[in-house]
């Protein structure tokens, strides 16, 4: 019988491209799919009862509640509690079930907010959390040393990633969006109805790292069948863009010709956080699409699903 992989979170951003790349990969397996509807992840009977009716061989955790910073800052206790609920009933039935591999996938956020630059895994609980997005960080801080502390004491091989900066076909155009998602929203509709300006918060200044979604998914990919020690992965592209000039290469490819104005009063969160990325090279893994190619690809995405 073909082994089962359960993807927990397959319809959201990061799920659904990891599906897809299995698919395309066509993967001899069985994937195990529900929805949240008919499974609430923060209810651990139900969970427990689903994994001993359906068993799984292997478990990746892409379900959470995610979002951008102001997001993170309305709700803290969705992004801390419910998080750790999700990712506590998965990890817990995983083991008691007895699943041959998890991958658990965290943030770039849980590193400190003045690490040192490009950040190595062994950054993690160094220092202070970033305050804008620290309910989240430390949610998904807890999902890591869950793992670590499975492994430590029953040697399972349950590991985590983490994924820089993601972007790409499926993500959130919402009051929950990411930078790149909100800043493609925001610009799109600022050129459909002929504004002069588009707001951006923050000086600009900061730097980030972004990776297309289809790269990340590729890179748990090649982690789920590579043979490694390491228990926390990075995965990112090693290069950092400013807000700055993000939003101006995102207004050249959306096609707006008004101006951009940064509302300084606004925060900026972290102003650097560029991960090292030496870990998961060493696997044979480097990310395919550049930014400019991956924005493009993600404006084209947003117009095809927009109702004008």
């Amino acid at each position: 019988m073909k082994k089962k992989l359960y993807i927990a979170g397959h319809n959201g951003f990061l799920g659904s491209a990891i599906l897809r790349i299995f698919k395309i990969k066509k993967e001899k397996l069985n994937f195990l799919l529900i929805n949240k509807k008919q499974l609430d992840l923060r209810d651990a009977d139900q969970v427990n009862l689903w994994f001993k009716l359906n068993k799984p061989d292997y478990v990746i955790i892409a379900a959470a509640v995610a979002g951008g910073i102001m997001d993170n800052m309305s709700n803290p206790v969705k992004y801390i509690l419910d998080n750790i609920l999700i990712q506590t009933n998965l990890i817990n039935s995983s083991f008691n079930y007895n699943v041959k591999k998890l991958i658990f996938i965290g943030s770039s956020c849980v590193y400190p907010k003045f690490s040192k630059i490009p950040i190595k895994e062994n950054s993690l609980l160094t220092g202070q959390l970033e305050p804008t997005n620290q309910w989240y960080a430390i949610s998904k801080i807890h999902g890591i040393k869950l793992c670590e502390a499975i492994n430590i004491q029953y040697k399972k091989d349950f590991f985590s990633v983490m994924p820089t900066n993601l972007y790409g076909p499926n993500d959130k155009y919402d009051d929950r969006s990411h930078v790149i998602a909100a800043l493609i929203k925001r610009f799109h509709e600022a050129k459909i109805n002929k504004k002069k300006r588009v707001i951006v918060w923050g000086t600009g200044s900061p730097k980030r790292e972004f990776l297309y979604i289809d790269d990340c998914a590729y890179a748990i990919y090649k982690l789920f069948h590579f043979k490694h020690n390491a228990k926390l992965i990075n995965i990112g592209t090693g290069t950092d863009i400013t807000i700055y000039k993000l939003a101006y290469l995102i207004k050249k490819i959306v096609g707006f010709n008004g101006d951009i104005v940064f509302d300084k009063k606004k925060p900026d969160g972290v102003k650097i956080k560029t991960l090292d990325v030496s870990r998961i090279k060493k696997i044979g893994w480097t990310p395919k699409i550049n930014l400019e190619e991956g924005l493009e690809r993600s404006y084209e995405d947003y117009k095809s699903h927009k109702m004008y």
